[in-house]
């Protein structure tokens, strides 16, 4: 495990990053070009990023990115 400080103004700024990679992967994860073995990697790596930004954010913004197995069939 690694540990590292943040200031306020960086805390913000992963949390805007990771937001904005989850969008992209959420709005990717919908497009039916892609193939399934893609998309389960970019699941893969979506549950990462989720986790990351978990650790920054309130559970209340959390509970927007949440995916579900439901959410993982409807939209592949």
């Amino acid at each position: 495990m690694l540990g590292f400080l943040l200031n306020n103004k960086e805390v913000q700024e992963v949390e805007y990053m990771a937001k904005k990679e989850m969008e992209e992967l959420l709005l990717d994860l919908t497009d039916p070009r892609i193939d399934d073995v893609v998309k389960k990697a970019m699941e893969e790596k979506y549950q990462i990023i989720f986790g990351i930004y978990r650790r920054f954010a309130s559970p209340k913004e959390c509970a927007k990115y949440i995916r579900t197995p439901q959410d993982r069939r409807m939209k592949q």
